[in-house]
């Protein structure tokens, strides 16, 4: 069945900012388990390495206990990082229903700095209303607290 017939729609969260700051700081930012935790949340097991499987830890819902779980899908060195951010049960129907999503950050030197677009893919629509709604107003703030840091980091 195509997806027209099933109602449902893909839809993915872009958020592009440019900071003053090398790509070489953003990456140690995007890549070092200690400081993930100061800007986002603190991942268990985290490691930059293709394969490598990791986890966050957000409030449960229902029989969701909470766990995102992750895997490294791309490692290219001060450009770009990607894992899959999978999580929720299927007996929830808004927070915490099943979600199967890859996030995906890019860096781009550019002449004041460093372009940071992260792109959050894979909601499908209306099953993930709930988390799209989150993360659309979640990553703009993630994004400001890495800049925070990055302050700090440089």
């Amino acid at each position: 069945m195509n997806r027209a017939v099933l109602g449902t729609v893909t839809q993915e969260i872009v958020v592009d900012e440019v900071f003053p700051h090398a790509p070489a700081t953003i990456w140690r930012l995007l890549t070092s388990a200690d400081l993930i935790g100061r800007w986002m949340m603190q991942p268990t097991g985290f490691e930059p390495v293709v394969g490598n499987r990791f986890t966050f830890s957000t409030k449960p819902a229902g029989e969701w206990d909470g766990t995102i779980h992750c895997e490294v899908l791309q490692v290219v060195p001060e450009k770009r990082l990607a894992y899959a951010w999978k999580g929720g049960h299927p007996s929830n129907a808004a927070y915490g229903s099943p979600l199967d999503t890859v996030v995906t950050w890019s860096l781009e030197r550019v002449a004041d700095g460093t372009r940071v677009r992260v792109v959050h893919s894979g909601f499908v629509l209306p099953t993930n209303d709930t988390a799209y709604a989150n993360m659309s107003n979640g990553w703009p703030k993630v994004l400001h607290n890495l800049a925070g840091i990055a302050d700090t980091h440089h």
